[in-house]
């Protein structure tokens, strides 16, 4: 390939570029060149050198009041991400203590709801007892009675006694005891059914927090 300065034909060594032979024309116009920027900067005098540095001080200041400024803005920038999130989380605890007051105020409502139930069944119950514990008094009286009639009473008495203590009988066989009771208290089917709010595994069920980047002005 040519030389781009001579433009005489040349080949890259098996070694590579460190392998060829330096141009000492572009050689001696850097080592020119350094000698040069040296001699320019002993050639200056103090006042050009104050100046220098003056104005190097200077560029440093206003770097330093820039650099001021954005520290500034950063301790404002995190007093103001701190106070806007405290308010964030202050309205995130009112509607979580909304969630939980109405949690409670429910679960109140449905145990006394379920109390109510209890109540008016267990009243039911006891009375229907009440009942059939009178027809048992009342045909253990009428046992005993016709026992001794018959075991003790003469038969003057047995042929006195014995239609009022038949129409008697006729009277509490008349009581359909498992008919009084399923009239009474008819089946009692009581569910619960769970809210599904809690199924929604992937929605927060108190709200959702949203962050947004803005882009640099």
């Amino acid at each position: 390939m040519p030389c781009p300065m001579c433009r005489k034909e040349f080949t890259i060594p098996d070694v590579g570029l460190s392998g060829m032979q330096k141009n000492f024309i572009i050689e001696k116009l850097l080592d020119v060149r350094k000698l040069s920027a040296g001699q320019e900067a002993m050639e200056k005098t103090p006042e050009a050198l104050r100046s220098l540095v003056a104005g190097d001080a200077e560029k440093v200041t206003n770097f330093l009041m820039n650099t001021e400024e954005v520290l500034q803005r950063l301790e404002k920038e995190k007093n103001d991400v701190t106070k806007h999130l405290a308010g964030i989380e202050d309205e995130i605890n009112t509607e979580a203590d909304k969630l939980i007051a109405a949690i409670q105020r429910d679960r109140v409502n449905l145990l006394s709801e379920v109390g109510s139930i209890r109540m008016k069944r267990v009243e039911q119950l006891e009375t229907v007892k009440q009942e059939v514990e009178q027809h048992k008094t009342e045909m253990e009286s009428f046992k005993s009675q016709s026992e001794t009639l018959l075991s003790s009473g003469t038969d003057c008495d047995v042929m006195r006694s014995a239609n009022s203590l038949h129409d008697r009988a006729d009277e509490l066989m008349k009581f359909d005891v498992i008919g009084h009771v399923g009239r009474s208290l008819p089946p009692l089917n009581v569910t619960f059914t769970p809210s599904t709010l809690l199924d929604r595994k992937n929605e927060n069920l108190v709200g959702t927090v949203t962050e947004q980047l803005e882009q640099g002005q």
